[in-house]
């Protein structure tokens, strides 16, 4: 093929010649996340995100939850007593149906979880094995430990003014008397069980262990 045969276009490495630069981020500046240079960068437009991240935990600067790590063992003595008590009541549970008593139930556990830790309503509570801590207030979603971007200051990686919900997580198990479940592995998030009762999960779930070991051998 001769020179006046080449196609009149030509293309180097980096694409076709001619062709306009894709424009990138800059790069991270010493103390200023890549999270917060995409957002600057995006375009703006009018619709604004409520009720969600980072939002609405700015707004509420984590008093009440850093509050529930900081008296974790007072809590996981009255998780204790409130299981209890909601064992005992599983012939009504069942006499009326769990399917009937899920929406009263899932109604009181998701404000007074929602205030207490910021509860997400996973359907598979692990409060009492994370120091009060719910990992589904992390960002990442992570079930079993830190990521690897903790800040020098124990804060988040995505979200600079909020502590590591998993730094917390370890603090309030060192004051619980069963803290070392911290260090049992979770299971994935089973998302189908999402916006469900974890308080009838569990006290079903202890009641057929009960009438397990009551029947004989």
């Amino acid at each position: 093929m001769t020179s006046t045969d080449r196609p009149t276009g030509s293309t180097t490495a980096k694409g076709p010649a001619g062709a306009a630069p894709q424009a990138l981020p800059p790069t991270a500046a010493a103390g200023v996340t890549q999270a917060s240079i995409v957002k600057k960068t995006a375009p703006k437009t009018d619709y604004k995100p409520s009720d969600v991240s980072p939002q609405r935990r700015v707004q509420r600067r984590y008093s009440v939850r850093l509050w529930s790590v900081r008296h974790s063992r007072a809590l996981e003595w009255f998780y204790a007593r409130f299981a209890d008590l909601f064992l005992l009541l599983h012939p009504l549970w069942k006499g009326i149906g769990y399917g009937r008593v899920e929406a009263p139930v899932k109604f009181v556990e998701k404000r007074v979880k929602g205030f207490m830790f910021d509860c997400r309503m996973c359907g598979q509570c692990v409060l009492s094995s994370t120091g009060m801590s719910c990992p589904m207030n992390c960002p990442k979603q992570l079930r079993n430990g830190p990521c690897g971007g903790v800040r020098a200051n124990g804060n988040c990686e995505v979200e600079p003014d909020m502590p590591c919900v998993w730094v917390k997580a370890w603090e309030g198990s060192r004051n619980m008397v069963k803290g070392d479940a911290i260090l049992a592995v979770q299971k994935p998030v089973d998302q189908s069980l999402r916006e469900t009762s974890a308080w009838l999960r569990v006290t079903a779930r202890a009641a057929a262990q009960r009438e397990k070991a009551s029947e004989p051998a």
